[in-house]
């Protein structure tokens, strides 16, 4: 069915997962959605991923997100490759994940490209919480995740939307403007004048009309 588009609210389904069967994402009505998939339980990259996951899981948390991971596999599988996480790795995973093991709801998001095998790859989808979907990402499955990436990219959302403003490139450590954020360009010439005007006044900080940015408070 392809891919789902951003601003757009994610498909509705219900899932089996190692927590229970959830209706996604009406369950998670108010808090952010980390929702991910990957190839198979019981591989080293997949292994390495979900034990960042949950060593961040907290962090999730504290931005009010949740976790659901994905793969084709059957829910036993799922169990089984948890408890070798706990018994091998010393860690518990916390979160759910869903059994695709129909590939169902791997098709109808897209998360299986047939020029890559039959497993899913790594798709990330970051949903907000009246359910829209803000950000995604897709891997391959020979190339693992960076975590802290998906945390920047959650922090960047809620920000933006609290303060109506954009995140440069690297944020918070951009070369140009450092941890400071983007003001949206101006959209009228009264707007664009004004400021021009502030900036010669050093009332704000801009490299002309069109870009301005700001230190949060």
């Amino acid at each position: 069915m392809g891919l789902p588009k951003l601003g757009e609210p994610m498909p509705q389904f219900k899932a089996i997962t190692t927590k229970g069967e959830i209706e996604f994402p009406n369950d998670y009505r108010g808090k952010w959605i980390v929702f991910f998939s990957h190839p198979a339980d019981f591989t080293p990259v997949c292994t390495t991923e979900f034990y960042a996951f949950q060593k961040r899981y907290e962090e999730f948390k504290k931005l009010n997100a949740e976790l659901i991971g994905l793969s084709i596999d059957q829910v036993f599988s799922h169990i089984k490759w948890i408890e070798w996480i706990k018994e091998k790795l010393s860690l518990e995973i916390e979160f759910p994940i869903i059994a695709d093991d129909l590939g169902k709801i791997s098709n109808l998001l897209g998360m299986i490209h047939e020029a890559k095998g039959a497993n899913t790859v790594r798709a990330v989808f970051i949903v907000d919480p009246k359910g829209i979907l803000r950000a995604m990402f897709y891997y391959p499955q020979e190339v693992g995740r960076n975590i802290d990436e998906i945390l920047r990219v959650l922090k960047a959302l809620q920000i933006s939307d609290r303060n109506l403003v954009a995140m440069p490139a690297n944020w918070p450590n951009n070369e140009l403007i450092g941890d400071k954020v983007i003001i949206p360009p101006a959209k009228n010439e009264k707007v664009a004048k004004e400021r021009l005007e502030k900036a010669s006044k050093k009332e704000l900080e801009c490299y002309d009309w069109w870009f301005c940015y700001k230190r949060l408070e």
